[in-house]
């Protein structure tokens, strides 16, 4: 029996933290420079002791191996404009030398039969404590404003109906979806005149305000990961 889960979640929090600020590094790393951020913003939670014992029941996870088969206890969001950021993104995580890519799921392109659309990419990390180096496992997914839109809501649903969602909701559901893919395309379409005006605008007196915007976003779409589970 895990007695602390405390101490057992610390190395997560700090795995989450330190993500956290090296992702969000990487968005003001292509600000410096002048440049488009595929990063819009980045958020990242621990999931709650209760959701880790419901879905060890649900999931029939072996405490002994939490660590090795339950992918998501550490949990990072990337948020991008467009489809196409996703994928710069992926690449970018794919260079690196900090963590250690274990699987790639592209339910972008092989959408859930729900209408899921997501990246979510399981990464080896290696957390240093007192006691040494740790590595762990977290999940990052990668999705633009509307997939998440689409996700968030469908989720809260999902807690609603327990899962089984009335045919007619289903369908709905996946309609809406499909509806805001067709958004994401859509704006894939002038992807270029979008980036173009928002080169202007932060250079000029919105400036500060996307800064603070964006910070303040963050902010609140941490505690809202902290809730949702």
């Amino acid at each position: 029996m895990i007695e602390d889960w405390k101490h057992f979640l610390l190395p997560y929090q700090q795995a989450v933290d330190e993500l956290k600020v090296k992702l969000r590094g990487m968005r003001k790393q292509f600000q410096d420079q002048s440049a488009h951020s595929p990063i819009e913003f980045v958020t990242g939670r621990v999931k709650p002791v209760e959701s880790i014992q419901e879905k060890m029941v649900r999931r029939h996870v072996q405490e002994d191996r939490l660590e090795q088969d339950m992918q998501d206890i550490a949990g990072l969001r990337i948020m991008c404009q467009f489809v196409e950021d996703i994928y710069q993104v992926v690449d970018l995580l794919r260079e690196r030398t900090d963590i250690t890519i274990i699987e790639e799921r592209d339910y972008i392109t092989n959408v859930k039969p729900s209408g899921y659309r997501s990246y979510h990419i399981v990464i080896e990390y290696p957390v240093q404590l007192v006691t040494g180096e740790k590595r762990i496992l977290a999940e990052i997914q990668v999705r633009t404003l509307a997939m998440n839109f689409w996700a968030t809501v469908e989720h809260s649903l999902n807690y609603k109906y327990q899962g089984e969602f009335p045919e007619a909701m289903a369908t709905r559901l996946k309609t809406a979806a499909e509806a805001a893919f067709k958004l994401d395309e859509e704006m894939s379409e002038i992807r270029e005149d979008i980036q173009e005006a928002q080169q202007l605008f932060s250079h000029g007196r919105g400036a500060e305000w996307t800064k603070s915007a964006i910070e303040s976003q963050e902010d609140q779409n941490d505690q809202v990961e902290r809730g949702n589970e």
